[in-house]
């Protein structure tokens, strides 16, 4: 049985086409002809064309889904699927925003625009979901000829200059400047290097690899992070499992480390601050900065300090605590080492330091200090009143912990 047509064709809104476009699209299911179908359900020819939106590569029209219909997130895929292109579709012609389809499709936003950008039609813009699917396909298949491979001219230019032992950053450099203009004759150096290494591909002469300042053939692998060497003999333990007591500076006793150094990393000062008080001590080390040196002047030091003084030590994970176990052996205090590239984490060290490049600027030689000197410069340090503690100075505060 026929549609039922309305006897009033004016403008009835999108809703009020739903039961229309269903009707339309299982008359398409059918077999019928999109012309036929329009007449059966009584709308425009252009109309149908709108709501079927294309055809796949096979020619046969493709039935989309309604527009009340709900499209599921793409889920695990990683690749949009074609019931997703058919719902961007739909959403476009309804002006909807890109981040509203990709809320609706569980998708980033920026997925949906890229797929907008390079599958729409090149001339005229639309987008046209069975087009789009045909071109994502189109640009799937793998291995793809590689840039090289693909321009002979600019496979003859590297090989020359191989020829001549460039380094592949060299050649690349110099098509860049002499075509600027060309960048299908510009690549990066990693694109020379996957031409010579890897297999397959055939772009390069093999025996090019061997004229290479390497002389290999192939990459060499560097071990993954989970086979590499621990650093230190002795295992790490993490800032994260230092005592909360210490992060809120609310006892004493708890030291950040590090160490300034000198001209041509030759020698190196220790410094030593105490969280809670600000307090500064020196570590003095005139013949080096190795694990045992560092190791020695810290014993020393934390064996003039009161036990209560000295809880725990923070330092970053420099070569130069590679003995941080004998230290804990010798002195009961435990040492936790900062995140890689974390300065943030021993602030009140890094202030410090800065502070005390006013006395041991940059580019000197730190081993011409003495220790009376060292103690002169933390005297005077700690006599500076500091707004953190209430405009007192760190001796005074320290006097105070002494005194209870």
């Amino acid at each position: 049985m026929d549609f039922e047509i309305r006897k009033i064709r004016t403008a009835q809104g999108r809703s009020q086409l739903v039961r229309e476009r269903e009707e339309y699209f299982r008359l398409m299911d059918q077999g019928l002809s999109s012309r036929e179908a329009c007449r059966r359900v009584g709308i425009n020819i252009r109309t149908g064309k709108r709501w079927r939106n294309g055809r796949n590569p096979s020619g046969r029209s493709k039935a989309a889904p309604p527009a009340n219909a709900v499209v599921p997130p793409s889920g695990p895929s990683r690749y949009l699927r074609e019931a997703d292109r058919i719902y961007i579709a739909d959403r476009l012609r309804e002006k909807a925003s890109v981040r509203a389809i990709a809320a609706g499709l569980g998708r980033s936003p920026s997925t949906i625009s890229r797929e907008i950008r390079r599958n729409r039609h090149p001339e005229n813009g639309q987008y046209r979901p069975f087009a789009a699917q045909a071109r994502a396909d189109s640009r799937r298949p793998r291995p793809k000829p590689g840039k090289i491979g693909r321009t002979p001219e600019l496979r003859n230019f590297i090989q020359d200059r191989l020829d001549l032992r460039w380094s592949p950053e060299q050649i690349c450099q110099a098509l860049r400047i002499r075509f600027p203009e060309r960048p299908e004759m510009q690549v990066v150096h990693e694109t020379v290097y996957q031409a010579l290494y890897v297999q397959g591909r055939g772009e390069l002469r093999r025996e090019l690899a061997r004229v290479l300042r390497t002389g290999r053939i192939r990459r060499k692998p560097h071990r993954q992070a989970a086979s590499r060497q621990p650093r230190f003999a002795t295992p790490m333990v993490m800032i994260s499992e230092c005592p909360a007591e210490a992060d809120d500076r609310a006892v004493p006793g708890h030291w950040e480390g590090d160490l300034i150094i000198g001209k041509d990393n030759a020698s190196a000062i220790g410094t030593l601050v105490e969280r809670a008080t600000r307090y500064v001590m020196l570590l003095h080390l005139p013949d080096g900065r190795s694990a045992e040196h560092v190791r020695d002047a810290l014993v020393t030091t934390a064996q003039t300090l009161p036990s209560h003084l000295i809880r725990s030590l923070t330092w970053d994970q420099g070569s130069e605590m590679a003995a941080h176990g004998a230290f804990t052996l010798a002195t009961d205090v435990p040492v936790y080492f900062c995140d890689p590239a974390s300065p943030w984490q021993r602030g009140s060290n890094e202030n410090t330091n800065g502070l005390l490049r006013q006395y041991f600027p940059k580019g000197t030689d730190l081993s011409s200090h003495t220790r009376e000197h060292l103690d002169t410069v933390a005297a005077e340090l700690n006599g500076r009143p500091r707004k953190t503690l209430g405009w007192e100075t760190p001796a005074e505060r320290l006097h105070k912990l002494l005194k209870a």
